[in-house]
């Protein structure tokens, strides 16, 4: 069992919460009350969560609806935070 806890930072105000390895990062954001916390569906699916990851491992748990995120915005570090777990301490950033 990993027991890491890792720390995901919002670029915009250096805001930090902690994110356990089996949570979404969405669901950590709220868990905290920490963070721009905007939420749907909690599937992948409405795109309201979709931030960018602009430093550390991820793994995605879920499908992220293609209407959200293509394939070019996934590869360039666009998610949906509900979609995403933490390998690692990550800084994320909203789009505009």
């Amino acid at each position: 069992m990993n027991l890491n806890i890792f720390q995901i930072t919002v670029r915009e105000t250096g805001e930090t919460f902690p994110c356990k390895p089996d949570e979404t990062v969405l669901a950590a954001m709220l868990r905290s009350g920490r963070g721009p916390f905007v939420c749907g569906c909690f599937g992948g699916g409405c795109g309201i969560c979709r931030m960018k990851i602009c430093a550390g491992e991820y793994e995605k748990v879920k499908r992220m609806s293609r209407a959200h995120v293509s394939e070019d915005d996934e590869k360039n570090g666009v998610a949906l935070l509900c979609c995403v777990r933490p390998r690692g301490d990550m800084v994320i950033t909203k789009l505009s």
